[in-house]
């Protein structure tokens, strides 16, 4: 298949575009290459993709409007994941307008190329962060996710009934994947691992916030990427048993699906910590700070229904994955513990 791939030079959607690569299929991948972190990083995930000859990168803004209707009109896509957003919670307090215009207009441009240009299904991410003020574990998608406590969360939350609306309106299929705290080789330098890694080869005391009482569905990034091209495969479908007397958040008369996709087996921060010191051979010096603005003390994935659909199976453990990463970061940093 040819697919669009956007947020190509980020790292959930390096890794996807790689996985297609292998399989045979062609990818173009779409990144405005932001400074959001290292853009130096998101060029190096690229140079692992541009060595393959059916892949195209395409450096376009989501938010340019007659950008997204000229690659749409000439790229005959069979499929898209819609990977590329202005990502972090905390970013978002500071910097709303970024937000709107990446994942909301942005989004818009996605759903309208799609609309128009006989794609055949559209994944896009969402995140465990439209949980929001929900405590009821684990969180499932048929749960109403109405209070969030991010921008970041609202923004993400809007794509899905945006989503909604186009798949009801124009019978686009569409499949939202809803994140739970992905990590691993290549992942972002903002993300806990990353930091926490880098801080203590440093010397450097790591920030653990919530006083290390957080839970996390911490989930290793190949599981992640297994579960999007599964998704990808499986065309999202109404469900016929849909009832509007007892709307069900998570399905629809409309060929709609939303999926967590995690680990499902919570872990806690001090160990995930443990785990990192283990690997690294090091103690961390922590300094131990209350829950952040826009935060959740926990998160934890009700996978089940993309288990019954797709078949995911998520199979590495915070061990193996933390490890992995750690080899990674040493090797691309050229550090020698």
């Amino acid at each position: 298949m040819k697919i669009l791939v956007t947020g190509a030079a980020g790292f959930i959607g390096s890794a996807t575009a790689r996985h297609l690569l292998a399989r045979g299929d062609e990818v173009v991948g779409l990144d405005n290459l932001n400074d959001y972190y290292d853009v130096n990083l998101k060029k190096a995930r690229l140079a692992t993709l541009e060595k393959e000859a059916r892949f195209r990168f395409v450096l376009l803004d989501l938010a340019n409007r007659e950008g997204m209707e000229a690659l749409f009109r000439a790229g005959r896509f069979d499929r898209v994941i819609h990977l590329g957003a202005q990502a972090g919670v905390r970013y978002s307090i500071e910097n709303p307008h970024v937000y709107v215009d990446s994942n909301v207009v942005g989004t818009l441009h996605v759903l309208e190329g799609c609309r128009h240009h006989g794609v055949q299904h559209l994944v896009y991410a969402s995140t465990s962060s439209v949980y929001g003020a929900n405590t009821k574990m684990p969180f499932s998608v048929h749960q109403n996710v109405d209070h969030p406590l991010s921008l970041y969360a609202a923004t993400k939350k809007a794509n899905e009934l945006m989503a909604h609306t186009y798949a009801s309106l124009y019978r686009l299929p569409v499949t939202g994947l809803r994140f739970f705290t992905v990590y691993g080789p290549w992942g972002r330098p903002d993300m806990a691992l990353f930091l926490f890694t880098k801080n203590i080869l440093e010397g450097r005391p790591i920030d653990v916030f919530n006083y290390g009482k957080h839970r996390r569905d911490f989930t290793y990034v190949d599981d992640i990427v297994g579960g999007v091209v599964a998704a990808v495969d499986h065309v999202a479908t109404a469900n016929a048993s849909w009832d509007s007397d007892r709307p069900d958040p998570g399905t629809s008369k409309a060929p709609y699906r939303l999926y967590n996709i995690g680990n499902a087996q919570p872990v806690d921060l001090m160990r995930y910590i443990e785990v990192l010191e283990q690997r690294l051979g090091r103690k961390a010096e922590k300094n131990l700070l209350p829950l952040q603005q826009g935060d959740v003390p926990d998160t934890w994935a009700d996978v089940e229904d993309l288990v019954t659909d797709v078949g995911y199976r998520p199979a590495t453990p915070v061990e193996t994955g933390v490890s992995r990463f750690v080899d990674w970061y040493l090797d691309y940093h050229k550090i020698t513990l």
